[in-house]
């Protein structure tokens, strides 16, 4: 009796140390959390207002402002991914529009200073 509850908390020890080994491994190579905001829409109290995805070019990262501009019935949007977000409602804030800085910002076991900003 004795002898089947140690092997099964041994082998609890060992499944739960893979899982947290596998959580580390993907950590690093998932995207992160991005929002698609409106750049020219901040408010100082709430961020950066956030808007339809297909304003923002699906697979693109950001690398130069305006990029993402586009004409939405009667009014332009200056739309961009926003990573790494804080979000309250229909607003971003404390991000960064840098993805690879997001990737470094990244999560347990990866490699960064893990430094906020944006």
């Amino acid at each position: 009796m004795a002898e089947t509850r140690r092997r099964l908390r041994s082998s609890t020890v060992v499944l739960g140390g893979m899982g947290v080994l596998a959580a580390a491994l993907s950590a690093c190579g998932s995207d992160p959390d991005r929002r698609c905001v409106d750049r020219d829409s901040y408010d100082y109290l709430n961020g950066y207002k956030i808007v339809a995805d297909k304003n923002c070019k699906s697979g693109s990262s950001s690398s130069s402002y305006g990029k993402g501009r586009k004409k939405t019935g009667k009014t332009t949007t200056n739309a961009d991914w926003y990573y790494d977000a804080d979000v309250s409602g229909r607003y971003a804030d404390n991000g960064t529009f840098s993805r690879s800085e997001a990737v470094d910002r990244g999560g347990f076991g990866c490699s960064g200073s893990g430094s906020g900003g944006g």
